[in-house]
């Protein structure tokens, strides 16, 4: 059934294994600019979206300053976050719940996991979705966000730098997430995107201030917990993040032959949750596992398999139940 890329944003009710079908009218679609190397000096010249610009090189400074606070608090802060809102709110929230449907959840969870992905710093979840379904409906074609057939830099990190304006921004929430338009939480966590990492980056700092109770204390201990809990968890996530959209669509392995570059890697796979075995993913977008081979370990479908078993998931989208629909309608 051949799906035109205008329908792309209801992704979450997709079939599971249709991303091939719906991509072959992708030119016609308004928003599927040129490639973005050929366009690339059009979009540099309208300027950088110094915003985000800045939010990213923030984020690089206040982690370059962690070596020289170092704590066994603060590197402890910083990993406990890194899963909390890096394998739960990117890859379990923003991903397989929000942007594929992958399982279904309370709504209080699902807003949950939204607001932990928020504190990934990777922008709300409204604008993050609709950037990953755009990216599904045009992988390595014209009109992707991120490929890196426009360039290697451009797929990991430049390609959210050029202004595009407040008129490009607002079509592609309304083409790509309008399910999530409709929900008010959603909406309000987008509005309090920054306020929120502002309220995290002083709780931690003042954590470590006053943190004597956990042997802290002062600004050292202060500027430890705020450089490790936010510059280096960020910047870890960050890059493990963009590690899928550019790595993983450059090297690795193939299980299947899809229409993209798509590669399951091996090592962005274990630095990403289990986010790195991308062929497998783009192949059956919707399936909750990304692993599919006994060897490719998937932390965060674990985490699904666990709220599955105590009544916090149900309706998890499973390759096997996927490849019998598809045999059936063949």
């Amino acid at each position: 059934m051949a799906q035109n890329p205008s329908e792309s944003s209801t992704s979450v009710l997709d079939p599971p294994g249709e991303e091939s079908s719906k991509r072959t009218n992708a030119k016609a679609d308004p928003m599927a600019d040129p490639t973005q190397k050929a366009n690339s000096w059009a979009l540099w010249r309208k300027g950088l979206d110094w915003p985000v610009v800045v939010w990213i090189a923030a984020v690089h400074v206040i982690a370059v300053l962690a070596p020289f606070y170092f704590s066994w608090q603060g590197l402890t802060a910083c990993l406990v976050l890194i899963g909390v809102t890096g394998m739960l709110g990117v890859c379990m929230g923003y991903h397989r719940l929000l942007t594929h449907g992958s399982f279904k959840t309370y709504k209080p969870v699902r807003w949950l996991l939204a607001f932990l992905g928020g504190l990934s710093g990777e922008g709300s979840a409204l604008t993050w979705v609709a950037n990953h379904r755009k990216h599904h409906a045009f992988s390595d074609l014209p009109g992707d966000p991120h490929s890196p057939r426009d360039g290697k830099w451009w797929s990991h990190m430049t390609w959210f730098m050029p202004n595009r304006g407040m008129k490009w921004h607002k079509e592609l929430l309304q083409r790509y997430a309008p399910d999530m338009m409709k929900d008010k939480v959603i909406i309000l966590l987008h509005k309090l995107f920054l306020p929120s990492h502002i309220a995290v980056g002083l709780g931690l700092f003042l954590l470590g201030y006053f943190g004597t109770a956990i042997g802290l204390g002062g600004w050292y201990g202060g500027l430890s917990m705020l450089a490790w809990g936010t510059g280096v968890r960020m910047l870890y996530v960050f890059h493990v993040t963009w590690f899928v959209n550019s790595i993983s669509h450059m090297w690795g392995y193939r299980n299947y032959e899809t229409t993209d570059d798509s590669r399951n890697n091996w090592l962005v796979g274990l630095l990403a949750f289990g986010e790195g075995w991308h062929n497998n993913h783009h192949a059956h977008q919707r399936v909750a596992a990304q692993g599919h081979k006994w060897w490719e370990i998937d932390p965060t479908y674990w985490v699904i398999l666990l709220m599955e078993k105590t009544g916090l998931a149900w309706d998890v989208v499973r390759l096997k139940d996927v490849l019998r629909q598809s045999s059936k309608a063949a």
